[in-house]
């Protein structure tokens, strides 16, 4: 059996999901179950540098869990020729400059979303990562949810029937950071550091509209301010310049109308942060981060509207819930490996740099949409 190390430029992991969901969950999981297995018997064994820009964090990140390799230098890391992939998790104002570097340098680029700040220099990033001939990925996690996994096996099966529409709830209560420090940091909320739920949120629905059900025709979306100031992971107060809440409404191929709504201020009443409820003519389904409830044509219950008796239908209990058969890993470790796997071998990996710039196109286009106030069509993306 050979072993095939890959040198990983790790910039930008000190955050809460780059430490947790890339480095402990991904790269170090995969190191500790062996690397990575090929058809052949080989492995792929990541190697890791972490860097960022304050030592002391970069330092306490690697000492803790055991990186041997950490720098503040990305410039020597591009240079060193062990060091065979890019891998970015920076705020998106940091991410595409530190791309091009990295590009430059001959380095396979895989990156959080939105790659860019905008749909031009997204696009350039994967213009130049093809010109260069490097392999590029973009991280599309929901996708490898257990939940939305099941919801993809019903529509491949055919349960839906001709799909009508689909129906998004996503969001939780984010602290204000007076009385309670908030869930997530100050910049979010702010435009000018980049913040906003838009552009947060729909480069992920864009993949998971996408990919789930068809390509995304059009866009209205409506966003708001509803918490107008804030306090800072300081304490001092903050005027909150960015849309903490976002209801928007996509037209798919086959006229699938889906309803999203985004929102950091609305307290949870559904069983998880996300659901996803697809109708359809044969059967409806809801689907959760890592559960899924169906209920078909013939299960469907016949309830007439009656506001002068007690609702005789106990409606939650009508669903079944889809069951796993399958053992489910954490999502974002599934796509490292299939990334690693695509630079070894070239297996196929469609979540490329293009893909991660529809995201950013849809976000634009949510934004021009609220301030127009109108529908917007999605034009196709070229390189």
């Amino acid at each position: 059996m050979a072993i095939h190390e890959i040198g990983i430029i790790m910039n930008g992991v000190t955050g809460r999901m780059g430490t947790n969901q890339h480095l402990i969950r991904s790269i170090l999981a995969i190191r500790d179950q062996g690397g990575v297995t090929l058809p052949n018997g080989d492995a792929i064994m990541p190697d890791p540098i972490l860097v960022g820009r304050q030592e002391h964090k970069v330092k306490a990140l690697a000492e803790k869990h055991g990186v041997a390799r950490w720098s503040t230098d990305l410039d020597a890391c591009l240079a060193d020729g062990h060091n065979t992939v890019y891998f970015d998790s920076q705020t998106t104002q940091l991410r595409a400059a530190s791309i091009k570097k990295a590009i430059a340098a001959g380095k396979h680029i895989y990156c959080e979303k939105p790659t860019a700040d905008s749909l031009a220099e997204s696009l350039e990033l994967a213009r130049i990562a093809r010109k260069a001939g490097v392999k590029n990925g973009v991280v599309q996690d929901k996708l490898f949810l257990p939940g939305l996994l099941k919801l993809k096996r019903l529509v491949d099966s055919g349960f839906f029937g001709r799909i009508l529409s689909v129906r998004m709830e996503f969001g939780y209560w984010v602290f204000e950071g007076d009385w309670q420090t908030g869930q997530r940091p100050s910049w979010n909320y702010r435009a000018e550091d980049g913040g906003g739920i838009i552009v947060d949120m729909f480069a992920h629905w864009r993949y998971v509209l996408d990919n789930l059900f068809g390509e995304v025709r059009s866009v209205s979306c409506l966003g708001m301010t509803h918490i107008p100031e804030r306090v800072d992971e300081q304490g001092k107060p903050y005027k909150a310049t960015a849309d903490d809440a976002a209801y928007a409404t996509f037209l798919l191929d086959g006229d699938i109308v889906v309803q999203a709504n985004s929102s950091w201020t609305v307290r949870v009443n559904r069983e998880d942060l996300l659901t996803i409820q697809v109708d359809g003519t044969e059967g409806s389904a809801v689907a959760g981060l890592r559960d899924c409830k169906v209920q078909h044509r013939v299960n469907t219950p016949k309830p007439v509207w009656n506001p002068d008796i007690p609702n005789p239908h106990k409606f939650l209990e009508q669903w079944q819930e889809v069951p796993d058969n399958q053992l489910f890993d954490n999502g974002f470790k599934v796509q490292w490996e299939l990334f690693l796997k695509h630079i070894v071998t070239d297996s196929p990996f469609p979540w490329d740099l293009l893909e991660g710039a529809k995201g950013t196109q849809l976000a634009e286009l949510g934004l021009q949409s609220w301030k127009e106030r109108r529908w917007i069509d999605v034009p196709e993306l070229t390189l």
